[in-house]
């Protein structure tokens, strides 16, 4: 046979690398017609020309710069695995010391024509790159095994078998604005052709950001391998062997560095997608992109790009500020409710319901609360409720607010929403968010300081961060109770200790200005914050303790009609109890728990000793309430 023959078309490197083997036999089994000087020029015309899974072999060899030798040296490996009868072959030419995996000294001697020696193909790329792996016997290097790694055997066939700390990803599909993916193709092109192109992909949610790598390797013609832990030594063969390109996700605190992974010799295109924080130290440079959020127009897009109706989808796209990920698990819980009405598309309260329900990427960092709290359940002053509403119509035009008005506001707009809720305990605060998140029909998360403060360097500013970018996609009112203990005033630095506090101030400062949803913090006092947070809030509203005839609506409120008590009862505790509305409740649930296993309606005897008893958890003595 010669490289002009007929059957050349038909050759593979497999048939190559069995035909070196035969010829090496003590007894050669060769065609006749054959003879080991043929290598050569058939590998090359194969290397030319490759056809079937030789593509993705020779793929490989090119791209870890393997010889000749050792790319009929991994054929020869793969035809072991592959076929039964080659592994027989190879036991029974290499006994009685070897088996059925070919040893470095046979393999050697069969490609011998292509320049093998033992050194070459022990020590050279296929070997170090993690291609073939050197058996563990402790013979001398000639009398040493070599076989592929089963996972790379697996994609140099065209099936899927992961490394160990890699996974392949196939992300769901996820519609992404226009400009988004047009901005996909446009990085694709700049990484095509350039060897080991990097991208420094910055989401606010894990979601965005792989369904926007996945858009840019499906560019490039690739799929999405996620690096979970160290690079292991078979990576860069696997990666170009399985068409994969890495994504590595890192969790970074504000201020963290981390250094992209050494991918020995894969000279291909990689991502690392941190989120909003840290940075990311790279051999080479890489480019770096923010998607920005979608406007309303690309909201409206997505919305019905997710089986949603127009008219629908633009009072969604108006009403909340959702990311590409958001909109998509709002919609299918949507679409979910409308099939079981047996609906065929869904409603507006499908979607409403839908935000309401909260946000998976938020349900592990923060408590999402359930109260949905009415016009009537909240008592407060005129002046007060005058404040809260401003707040309300704030939120709702958050995202056009700046249109129509001057550069120097529109050059560093945000639609961010910052208010801080200042009065004693009970004086309704908690209440007031919650009802300013039923208004704007989002669900209220509850950030839970004592989880989110570390006494480890940096973790305090990582969770926070984590948590605002998560609302940030999943558009949500953050609710920070007792927020004083979080962005309370700087001191002045007698130790590492201040240095350190002040330096956290700074962070939680800035990024609570920089932070583009809805937060409400609450604090007893607003002496106890930094003086500089004042201006990033739009809004300090102060809640007083309630005078009496704000007592007695509050009375009123919270008892309900299953009661004995006159009006006189009820003008009565006004001008006696001298308490906020979180007291009155406590006394009015006392009471009720009174009535209740009596089995009759509240009656005053039922508040006269659980006022006694609110009284006495305060440490303040009781008024008089008369006898019952």
């Amino acid at each position: 046979m010669d490289t002009s023959s007929p059957d050349l078309p038909t050759l593979t490197l497999p048939t190559l690398a069995l035909a070196a083997l035969a010829a090496a036999l003590p007894e050669p089994r060769s065609d006749p017609a054959w003879t080991s000087d043929m290598l050569p020029g058939c590998v090359a015309a194969i290397r030319r020309r490759p056809r079937g899974d030789d593509k993705r072999l020779v793929a490989v060899a090119d791209a870890l710069g393997l010889d000749d030798a050792e790319l009929l040296a991994v054929a020869l490996c793969m035809a072991a695995d592959r076929d039964a009868q080659t592994a027989r072959a190879l036991a029974e030419a290499q006994g009685p010391l070897g088996g059925s995996r070919p040893m470095l000294g046979f393999l050697a001697n069969a490609l011998a024509p292509l320049g093998g020696t033992t050194a070459a193909l022990g020590c050279g790329s296929a070997v170090s790159s993690g291609l073939l792996r050197l058996g563990d016997e402790t013979a001398a290097l000639p009398e040493r095994s070599v076989a592929i790694p089963l996972p790379i055997l697996a994609a140099l066939t065209g099936r899927t078998m992961p490394l160990e700390g890699v996974r392949p990803l196939d992300p769901r599909t996820l519609h992404l604005p226009p400009a988004v993916i047009t901005e996909c193709e446009a990085r694709a092109a700049m990484m095509r052709g350039r060897e080991r192109a990097g991208l420094i992909l910055r989401t606010a949610n894990p979601a965005d950001g792989q369904a926007i790598a996945g858009r840019i390797a499906e560019a490039l013609g690739l799929k999405l391998a996620r690096i979970e832990q160290d690079p292991p030594p078979s990576l860069a063969p696997w990666l170009v062997a399985a068409g994969r390109m890495p994504l590595f996700n890192p969790v970074l605190a504000p201020g963290q560095r981390w250094t992209v992974p050494y991918l020995g010799p894969f000279r291909g295109p990689w991502i690392v997608a941190p989120g909003l924080d840290g940075s990311i130290d790279t051999d080479e440079p890489a480019d770096e992109w923010t998607p920005p959020v979608p406007d309303i127009d690309d909201r409206t897009l997505l919305w019905q790009a997710n089986g949603i109706s127009p008219s629908i989808a633009r009072q969604a796209a108006e009403r909340f500020r959702h990311g590409a990920g958001r909109i998509a698990e709002v919609a299918s819980r949507a679409q979910l409710a409308a099939s079981r009405r047996g609906a065929s598309e869904p409603s507006w309260a499908d979607i409403t319901d839908g935000v309401a329900r909260g946000a998976a990427s938020l349900d592990a960092l923060a408590r999402r609360g359930d109260a949905r709290v009415d016009d009537d359940a909240l008592v407060l002053p005129l002046a007060l409720r005058e404040g809260l509403e401003r707040l309300l119509d704030r939120a709702r035009v958050r995202c056009t607010l700046d249109e129509a008005l001057g550069p120097a506001v529109r050059s560093r707009y945000r639609p961010g929403v910052r208010a801080l809720m200042v009065g004693e305990s009970g004086t309704g605060k908690t209440l007031a968010a919650h009802w300013l998140a039923t208004k704007l029909g989002l669900p209220l998360y509850r950030v839970d300081l004592a989880a989110l403060t570390s006494k480890f360097i940096g973790e305090t500013e990582k969770n926070l961060s984590a948590i605002l970018s998560a609302a940030e996609h999943a558009d949500v009112l953050l609710f920070f109770d007792e927020a004083d203990s979080l962005f309370g005033s700087r001191t002045e630095v007698g130790d590492a200790h201040d240095r350190y506090a002040n330096a956290q101030t700074n962070y939680l400062l800035q990024r609570i200005e920089e932070f583009d949803g809805i937060a409400v913090l609450a604090s007893n006092s607003r002496d106890r914050f930094d003086p500089a947070f004042s201006r990033r809030l739009d809004a300090i509203l102060e809640f007083p303790m309630p005078e009496g005839p704000a007592r007695r609506d509050l009375w009123v409120a919270h008892m309900g009609d299953r009661h004995s008590l006159t009006a006189a009862d009820f003008d009565r505790l006004a001008v006696s109890v001298d308490m906020a509305g979180g007291h009155i409740r406590n006394i009015v649930l006392t009471a009720a728990a009174r009535a209740r296993s009596a089995d009759r309606p509240i009656a005053w005897c039922d508040l006269v000793p659980s006022t006694r008893e609110e009284y006495g958890k305060l440490g303040r003595p009781a008024p008089d309430l008369g006898p019952c």
